[in-house]
């Protein structure tokens, strides 16, 4: 153990939970000969071969399966011997990852997110707002908002917000296709909606549970392109309240009849949980949701 560092962990980490050597570079900030050569020490400090590398990546062996939860528990300790050492006004800062489903994080979240990093300088916020499934075991964000909540893991998870939805078209796209006045109406409709096979969410597969007879116009993983192609009169489409609701470009159609409710969930990973800059930042986000609360309901 004369030669083992323990700060090659971080390199091995960032390898075991991304599986590729240039994405664990970018991820740390090295080039990737720097970090294969940490990997390199690190096998040798502790003679055990800790990945197979082959042309697509790198794959844990079982020696590196086995070294996972030890190099998780002590990657804890030091975050949190950090965050303790340097204070709870002091710890705010550093980087935080967001993943978020992209019309929340890109419609509401981003706006407001600015007075954070106002409120804390040395804090430096990384907004990921996609279409996508996040791990948080990878490390692939710090905290995490889904419209699915987790079922496993060490994580924390509580409601967020829950959110309505409802039937939108433009105006124009009404006048060419004629007034939908029942549900019956429907049937034969264009409708812009998700792509399906790119759906993360069972929860987002709105126009099967809608209109199971209407007829597909534009698919996109995108809900502001889903957005801004509903008010330029591509079909139908479901949206929810805080991107639509009063938006004098569109108007609601059967506003009884259809009428949905999901819900947001915030998940951080138990081992992050109590640093102080992300304690900050989950603080922020349910305050801003609280505070306006109204925009997530239709009326």
């Amino acid at each position: 153990m004369a030669d083992f560092d323990w700060n090659d962990l971080r390199a091995f980490l960032a390898v075991a939970r991304t599986g590729r050597l240039t994405a664990a570079a970018a991820r740390l900030g090295l080039d990737h000969s720097t970090l294969s050569r940490r990997i390199a020490a690190l096998e040798h400090g502790l003679k055990a071969k800790l990945f197979d590398r082959s042309p697509t990546g790198y794959t844990l062996t079982e020696q590196g399966t086995r070294m996972v939860p030890t190099a998780e528990e002590m990657e804890r300790l030091a975050l949190g011997a950090a965050d303790a050492v340097g204070g709870s006004a002091a710890s705010v800062e550093g980087p935080v990852r967001i993943g978020s489903p992209e019309g929340f994080g890109s419609w509401f979240l981003a706006p407001r997110i600015g007075a954070l990093t106002e409120r804390h300088p040395q804090l430096r916020v990384q907004l990921v707002a996609a279409a996508a499934t996040f791990s948080l075991s990878k490390r692939d964000a710090d905290i995490v908002i889904s419209v699915s909540r987790p079922q496993d893991g060490r994580l924390m998870v509580s409601r967020l917000i829950d959110y309505d939805l409802g039937l939108y078209a433009a105006p124009a796209y009404l006048a060419a296709h004629g007034p939908v006045e029942a549900a019956g109406d429907l049937r034969g409709h264009r409708f812009v909606t998700y792509i399906e096979d790119l759906l993360h969410f069972p929860e987002l597969d709105f126009v099967r549970q809608v209109a199971p007879e209407g007829c597909t116009a534009l698919e996109s993983s995108n809900l502001v392109a889903q957005l801004r192609a509903t008010i330029a009169g591509a079909g139908l489409c479901v949206l929810p309240a805080f991107l639509a609701a009063g938006d004098p470009r569109l108007v609601r159609i059967l506003p009884s009849e259809v009428a949905l409710t999901r819900s947001l969930w915030l998940i951080v990973h138990q081992d992050l949980a109590d640093l102080a800059r992300v304690k900050a930042v989950l603080r922020f986000i349910r305050d801003a949701v609280e505070a306006e609360r109204d925009l997530f309901k239709l009326g």
